[in-house]
């Protein structure tokens, strides 16, 4: 039987609430709220929030893509905080290829390899990856003449407070403008 579902977490509490019944789990720190589909009680469709951000880089739209995209660029602006770096990089820009960036703390006290394959790819102007945990990522390069805006759109992950998510990416897109503007 299909059912929409409606699921909230608050304070470690999970709860899901449908039309014949309300279960309660413990499982995460913050609140979210989502809808989700079930068949036979299996969850078959969720409905993540989106969250977008942007920035309008001074630069052409080709300076800016190949700084996205090429290695040797996102090791140099690939994290939200000085006391992080992106020490490798890899990205096989295809259809089904693999971007994988290592991201950690440069007191060695934590780290993590983000990876991630392509969907789409429109050169110069957009591409789609799909995270290892099934979240996808539209990035667009709109050509603003001497500028470029970059607007990043992801699915939000359930572990994290949706701000939170959203400032630690904006400060990697920040991060990334002022490695491009100044090189």
């Amino acid at each position: 039987m299909l059912e929409k579902v409606w699921y909230l977490f608050l304070n470690k509490i999970f709860i899901r609430v449908s039309k014949n019944f309300c279960h309660i789990f413990c499982e995460t720190k913050s609140l979210h709220i989502f809808a989700a589909y079930t068949f036979n009680n299996r969850l078959i469709k969720m409905n993540p929030t989106k969250i977008t951000i942007k920035a309008e880089v001074s630069a052409n739209r080709q300076k800016v893509w190949d700084y996205y995209t090429q290695p040797n660029h996102i090791t140099n602006w690939n994290f939200a905080d000085p006391g992080w770096h992106c020490p490798k990089a890899s990205n096989d820009m295809k259809i089904g290829g693999k971007y994988m960036a290592r991201m950690e703390a440069k007191d060695g006290s934590f780290g993590f390899d983000f990876e991630a394959f392509y969907n789409e790819i429109v050169v110069g102007e957009k591409f789609t990856y799909t995270m290892t945990d099934n979240r996808k990522v539209d990035v667009h390069f709109k050509d603003l003449g001497d500028k470029t805006e970059v607007t990043v759109t992801f699915d939000a992950e359930n572990e994290n407070p949706v701000e939170m998510q959203e400032q630690g990416w904006q400060l990697i897109l920040d991060n990334f403008k002022k490695y491009t503007e100044n090189h």
